[in-house]
């Protein structure tokens, strides 16, 4: 039934967590020194890309990342900062602002590499539903034991995609 080299499957699942976190830790670490972004930059600037005319808003922003005000108003200043969005007065109101990403945001995304969630998305979509939601259970099984299902997350999101804010904010809301 098991047919893990370990002995104890206990320890398998442990290095099996400890590999995934490693994995997200090393992509985090290479998009920095390779490209100076950190993932939710560069998951802002993919959304950007696929918004009509690269513009997009800071709600929607928040609703993508499930970030608070603070945190996108912070990762929207560092993106500034580097040239790779505007910030654009919405209708001639400046309390309200739309960012658009610029020419050098465009061409910084050309070199960036498919995120790790991207590449799981599209393996996890090519699944049959049984096996996707024997992954799930697995999933949520390893939540409980780590009284970690009441922790929020963000939804994996892929920067092919274009994303509907609203619908993602209908999702956290209920």
């Amino acid at each position: 039934m098991y047919n893990s080299p370990i002995e104890n499957p206990s320890t398998d699942i442990f290095i099996k967590i400890r590999k995934i976190v490693r994995a997200i830790n090393l992509e985090s670490k290479t998009l920095t020194k390779e490209f100076g972004l950190s993932i939710a930059q560069l998951l802002c600037l993919g959304h950007l890309e696929k918004s009509p005319n690269y513009i997009s808003n800071h709600k929607e922003l928040m609703a993508l990342l499930s970030l608070n005000s603070s945190t996108i108003t912070g990762i929207v200043n560092r993106l500034a900062n580097k040239g790779l969005v505007t910030r654009m007065a919405k209708g001639g109101d400046r309390r309200t602002t739309n960012l658009q990403l610029t020419a050098s945001g465009i061409k910084l995304l050309e070199g960036t590499p498919n995120l790790l969630h991207d590449r799981l998305s599209k393996r996890l979509k090519a699944l049959p539903h049984a096996e996707k939601m024997q992954v799930c259970k697995s999933l949520d099984l390893i939540l409980r034991a780590l009284d970690a299902e009441h922790i929020e997350a963000a939804k994996l999101l892929s920067i092919e995609e274009p994303v509907n804010p609203e619908e993602q904010v209908k999702t956290l809301e209920t």
